[in-house]
């Protein structure tokens, strides 16, 4: 669903829990039906093959959140009972404070964007005191307060651009880093222009978690295009804001774009692994999981990915192929399904407009390439989409999908992390260090 590079990627995420909304009713008024735990190796209705068949599911089980370098991952109801949305908790203090701080639980673990924000309500419903205690970064010469309209395929998140220290299990970061504060700025100071299309996401409801932890391949969620002022006069996520208001687009140095925490961490800095627990192919009521910072630093997180592709600054695969045209492919567990455009595919009716509902299953491969030349065929399962929400109870699917505008993307969305360890490396050539990978 998350993505803060300008390729479009529509995620269903309203779709989503619109389908989420309507099959709870159902089930309230006595339809709907019970998960069925079946093979995928069966050929009747009541595990929806219905004479159709799914690929093999992978079996890889995260292990223990226990580690200092660990955080657990969930993926149940959350605050607004959208499907498919992993999350984990994250800890933010005022600069220089050790208790001054709050622990913001249900915060959308993103693979697809880079950074951290979050909602201005959720944090002071656990600590009032300490948003006022987070200094609102300005610009350098004016003195202008800072803030950032953050783009997604499904709308746009606006406000002010602060500095906290961030805690993750056992890791802080080494100093106070930038992060987006959600819906701390009236909607009036909203910008007319540039700032993305769509719906203003700026409360929990509205955002279906208390907030978005990016931790994709970036270091920062705009880079050079936003540091540059000849791109930034027309691309840049950031807005100069005189005493707070008539916001206007500016450049923003790379210290001041909101960055990904995991780059800040004094030790297991290089990247993040997901590990999801597998879940049945007729979905779950919930599933649990484990974000493992660092790849290579420590023994729990050793590389042990059967393909590792070279992907550009944003982990994109941008010469894969599907259908015998290149695609833009990339592994996102912001994205609730799986996420391509395939004309042979049954589209659902309006009541879950946007996902697939085929008539039996089925399986469909995409091969990724990096810019390594490593290729690898992907395969993937899916089932139609309104026999899966008939159960109003489950959460967790595997093989969900839905269209994407156009066939130029392939999104690899959450259905695809289920089963497997899925590796990111962070972007560090700028120091001289190692390309940007992602592996599985």
């Amino acid at each position: 669903m998350r993505t803060m590079h300008t390729s479009a990627k529509l995620k269903g995420w309203m779709q989503a829990m619109l389908a989420v909304l309507l099959t709870a009713t159902l089930v309230a008024c006595g339809g709907g039906g019970g998960s069925d735990n079946s093979s995928s190796n069966g050929s009747g209705t009541s595990n929806g093959l219905n004479g159709g068949s799914l690929p093999a599911s992978p079996t890889q089980q995260p292990i223990s959140p226990n580690a200092s370098n660990t955080v657990p991952i969930t993926v149940g109801p959350g605050v607004a009972g959208v499907i498919n949305i992993p999350t984990v908790s994250v800890r933010i203090c005022a600069p220089g404070s050790t208790t001054n701080c709050a622990t913001i639980p249900n915060i959308q673990l993103d693979t697809g964007s880079f950074g951290l924000r979050v909602v201005g309500s959720a944090i002071n419903l656990i600590n009032p005191n300490l948003l006022n205690a987070l200094p609102v970064s300005t610009i350098a010469g004016s003195g202008a307060q800072l803030a950032e309209c953050a783009t997604f395929a499904d709308g746009f998140t606006w406000g002010s651009v602060r500095t906290a220290l961030v805690t993750m299990g056992g890791e802080t970061t080494t100093s106070s880093i930038p992060l987006q504060i959600i819906g701390d700025k009236a909607a009036s100071t909203t910008p007319t222009s540039g700032c993305g299309n769509g719906s203003a996401e700026n409360t929990v409801s509205d955002l279906g978690a208390n907030g978005i932890l990016g931790v994709g391949t970036a270091p920062t969620d705009c880079g050079a295009t936003c540091a540059n002022p000849a791109t930034a006069a027309n691309y840049s996520n950031y807005f100069a804001c005189p005493n707070g208001i008539a916001c206007s687009r500016t450049a923003v140095p790379l210290a001041q774009q909101v960055a990904n925490p995991v780059a800040s961490f004094p030790l297991d800095n290089n990247g993040v692994i997901v590990q999801m627990a597998p879940v049945s192919n007729t979905g779950a009521a919930s599933a649990n999981g484990t974000l493992v910072f660092g790849i290579g630093t420590q023994g729990n997180n050793q590389l042990a990915a059967s393909n590792v592709f070279t992907t550009d600054a944003f982990g994109d695969l941008n010469n894969s192929t599907f259908n015998g045209t290149t695609v833009q492919a990339f592994l996102d567990s912001g994205s609730n399904a799986y996420f391509f455009g395939d004309g042979t595919l049954t589209q659902c009716g309006s009541q879950f407009a946007g996902f697939y509902c085929p008539s039996s299953a089925q399986t469909r491969t995409v091969t990724l390439v990096g810019l390594n030349k490593v290729s690898a065929v992907a395969s993937i399962g899916i089932l139609n989409a309104q026999t899966l929400f008939n159960n109003g109870s489950n959460y967790a699917f595997n093989d969900l999908a839905g269209q994407i505008g156009g066939n130029a993307s392939f999104d690899l969305g959450l259905p695809f992390f289920y089963g497997r360890y899925v590796y990111y490396h962070l972007d560090q050539t700028a120091s001289g260090g190692a390309s940007p990978y992602v592996g599985y």
